[in-house]
This record gives C-alpha cells, sequence and structure tokens, in this order.
C-alpha cells in the first residue's frame, strides 16, 4: 500500500514536527496499515507575517494549504491531504478590557472539503502587546528581544517563552492539527445531517 502523502505549507521544523506528531496519534484510525508520509513545502500565507485577528489567523491557514495544492499541481504532484499552519494574535474585549491571545490555528483539505483547527491560546504581556500590536514589530523578533535568545520561533517558540517551556509551539500546532484532521480520521460524526422529512 502507497504511503499516504500529507503535503504541508511550511519548512519550519516546528510545524512539520507538529504534524507527523499528530498524524502518530490518529494514523491507525484510518487504516492501521497505512504509513504516512510528511513533506513540507514553502508557500506563502497571503497575510501579515504576525496575524492580527481570528479571521486573518483562519485566512492565512487556509490560503497556505490552497497554495500548497495549487504549487504541487502544477508540477504535477498531489497529496491525499493539504495542510496549512497559521500562529499570530487574537484579540478579545473582556470586561472593559483588550486581551491578546497568542493562538496556532490549522487547515486542512483533501481538495475537496476542508476543516479548521486550533489550539488553546495564551495570553501575552504587556510588553509584548506593545511590541507586535502597537509598535508593528514581528513577533518573531518581538519573542527574541524579551527573551534574549535567538531564533525561539525554530524552537520552543513564543508559547514556549510565555509558558515556562511547558506548551512549545510544536505541541500547540499540534493540537490544532489533530482538531482540523477530525472530521477525516472521525468522519463518521461528521456526516452531512439528514434533510428534515428524510
Amino acid at each position: 500500500m502507497p504511503a499516504i502523502l500529507i503535503a504541508v505549507g511550511s519548512t519550519r521544523r516546528p510545524k512539520l514536527g507538529a504534524v507527523e506528531e499528530a498524524v502518530a496519534s490518529f494514523g491507525s484510525q484510518f487504516n492501521s496499515a497505512a504509513s504516512f508520509e510528511v513533506q513540507g513545502f514553502q508557500v506563502e500565507s497571503g497575510v501579515a507575517d504576525t496575524p492580527c485577528s481570528r479571521e486573518e489567523l483562519m485566512r492565512g491557514a487556509r490560503q497556505r494549504a490552497e497554495a500548497l495544492k495549487q504549487t504541487l499541481e502544477k508540477n504535477g504532484r498531489r497529496a491525499t491531504y493539504y495542510v496549512g499552519l497559521e500562529g499570530g494574535l487574537d484579540v478579545a474585549f473582556e470586561n472593559g478590557s483588550h486581551r491578546v491571545f497568542l493562538e496556532s490555528w490549522a487547515y486542512v483539505t483533501d481538495g475537496t472539503k476542508g476543516f479548521f483547527g486550533r489550539s488553546g491560546g495564551i495570553e501575552l504581556p504587556e510588553a509584548l502587546i506593545e511590541e507586535v500590536m502597537e509598535k508593528g514589530v514581528d513577533l518573531s523578533v518581538a519573542i527574541d528581544r524579551f527573551a534574549g535568545e535567538v531564533g525561539i520561533r525554530d524552537s520552543q517558540g513564543a508559547w514556549g517563552v510565555l509558558s515556562g517551556n511547558l506548551i512549545s509551539r510544536q505541541e500547540a500546532f499540534r493540537v490544532a492539527v489533530l482538531a482540523a484532521f477530525a472530521p477525516f480520521y472521525n468522519a463518521q460524526l461528521y456526516k452531512p445531517a439528514r434533510a428534515a422529512g428524510a
């Protein structure tokens, strides 16, 4: 049986690792004999480097998956699933004040239908909110300055810094990928509702 190809619209290690870990968790629910191959490809999201709304995060994840599908098809290749991953910020209003959360989103499509999933959210400290939301500094740059390190997004990510390394960037994306794939590996529950009177 040929491997099921899962194409990911990124070559960053935390994102690829997240998909690999998620697939290891749900793969047997597709077919116990199935094997999976996860491949990363560099594609653009079409949104800001640090998306600053839930809508922009969702759009970025979807556009990565769709751009990946188009790119592969132009080169005569196909995947069984296309995965777009996007991390960024969501702003909520609570008790009269703004709360800014870091979130990780996934969009998975088989080329016909697609579904979203997201991680939980972790609240940003005021110093980071000011850098990113008010001064327009990319989160990857701001978190490096904030933590006094370099290349954080390719290791534990802002998630790791903010959670004291209890939740890594890879883990946040893993949760999002598991959620986005649920309608595929748990398809019985996601069948369309029967029409009234049917």
